[in-house]
């Protein structure tokens, strides 16, 4: 009857045990949320969503178990490195037309456009912004709002109509008789 006895008592759970004794079943239940926020935090960071994981991992360190502590650390770290890399940021406006020229040069037209209009938020008459969104609209066939960031770019400087006459990126708009009379008004 022992053996029974015995073998009953190995296939019981038993409750985990520490030095001031038995876990609470609340506490178990307790680790066992952590252990499912820290499950969702990582796959946000595996998804790429290092703000919601960096927020996610935040509050896992101030509430979660402390033995996971360094490895929240480390990810937390991970998580701020790869926020940090996503945003560029610029002495002055100039570089970041230099940024939004090489984003349209390389075909990214759509984050070419918000480095120009951002370039308008803090400055409104750059005219080399202006210029870099007529360049923009040429480039993607928007005839009509090439022709009227361009003409904001002539007003605000009057050499973007120089400039514009040798550029090649402006070649599709050449038959337009719109945009020869802005480039020749003397004619």
């Amino acid at each position: 009857m022992t053996q029974g006895k015995s073998a009953n008592t190995l296939n019981a759970k038993r409750a985990p045990r520490t030095l001031a004794g038995t876990l609470p079943a609340a506490q178990d239940d307790s680790r066992n949320r952590s252990l499912a926020h820290y499950e969702s935090a990582l796959r946000l960071m595996q998804t790429g969503k290092y703000e919601a994981a960096h927020e996610a991992f935040d509050k896992l360190l101030a509430e979660g178990p402390p033995e996971l502590g360094d490895r929240i650390r480390m990810y937390i770290s991970a998580c701020l490195l790869q926020v940090s890399k996503g945003k560029t940021e610029f002495a002055s406006h100039e570089e970041r037309y230099d940024y939004a020229i090489s984003l349209l040069n390389n075909g990214h037209y759509e984050d070419a456009r918000e480095e120009f209009k951002a370039i308008l938020a803090e400055k409104q008459n750059a005219d080399y912004a202006f210029y870099g969104l007529a360049v923009l609209a040429s480039m993607t066939g928007d005839s009509h709002t090439c022709l009227e960031h361009l003409t904001e770019a002539i007003r605000l400087n009057s050499r973007n109509r120089i400039q514009a006459r040798s550029d090649s990126d402006f070649q599709d708009m050449a038959d337009d008789p719109r945009f020869t009379d802005l480039l020749y008004p003397e004619v």
